[in-house]
């Protein structure tokens, strides 16, 4: 089909190539000289200008090739085409929706979902959208008015640069069912009990969603900065956040007291 510029990661280091994209495969040249049949893909993942393919092997073998945008979008979509995952043909919306705002000109495009072991990718034939499982808050099966009629579709909410994204699936009931359980499956692990936390931790976990600080949160709750440390210690050992910087409480020291006390006194 085409013959594209690459380069490719090998033990550290970039090196220039070219790969011969087929249909159902790519042969990378020298000096890595390697053919990979796409049914071999047992995952893709996107990061930038970077792709990161997992082949199938004991133990799997990963690939990090970079190249520009239009290089990259062909060779992802051929290899969701044929690589080895769940895979079904649909209609999507994504993104629909970010941090409750409908996406100007979200449109159904109908392409594929198909489903890796870490990321849910969605392709037309001219958009590729990769949803991390990671990242995945949570999956239902709804109704959406399309075309004036309410219809059943599945709704997948993930995480975005710490906005809430929807996307939404349309196909056939009785498929959407099957990909429901799916995902389910596939996002098990990143399913918590309610039992697991007190009222007040749980109280915590809804201002962060809703944007307060913890300074902000200290003060909504009447409670310390050492208990809601507590508090935060709790939510991370079980996976519910994460730290984006540590806070650090100071005192002057003599010699900042001296400086301060010298910086505000008048002029003589």
């Amino acid at each position: 089909m085409a013959v594209v510029p690459v380069k490719i990661e090998k033990e550290g280091k970039w090196i220039v190539s070219k790969i011969d994209l087929q249909q159902e495969s790519m042969t990378i040249a020298d000096p890595i000289g390697k053919a990979i049949p796409f049914k071999s893909v047992v995952d893709l993942e996107e990061k930038k200008s970077l792709l990161i393919i997992t082949l199938k092997g004991d133990p799997p073998q990963v690939l990090r090739i970079a190249s520009v945008e239009k290089v990259l979008q062909a060779m992802k979509r051929l290899i969701i085409m044929s690589c080895s995952a769940y895979r079904l043909t649909a209609y999507f919306m994504s993104p629909a929706v970010r941090g409750g705002v409908m996406v100007t000109n979200a449109s159904w495009e109908k392409g594929a979902i198909a489903v890796l072991k870490t990321s849910i990718w969605f392709v037309s034939q001219n958009k590729q959208v990769s949803v991390p499982l990671k990242e995945v808050t949570g999956i239902e099966l709804t109704k959406r008015e399309v075309q004036g009629k309410q219809v059943d579709v599945v709704k997948i909410d993930h995480l975005e640069n710490s906005d809430v994204v929807t996307s939404y699936v349309l196909c056939p009931l009785s498929t959407l069912q099957i990909l429901l359980n799916f995902l389910q499956d596939a996002t098990k692990d990143l399913e918590t009990s309610g039992e697991e936390l007190d009222p007040l931790s749980a109280q915590v976990g809804m201002l962060i969603y809703s944007g307060m600080d913890s300074h902000a949160i200290e003060n909504m709750l009447n409670i310390s900065h050492k208990s809601l440390d507590e508090i935060y210690e709790k939510l991370l050992k079980i996976g519910l956040i994460e730290v984006v910087f540590v806070r650090k409480e100071v005192q002057l020291t003599p010699k900042g007291v001296r400086f301060i006390t010298e910086a505000v006194k008048p002029p003589t």
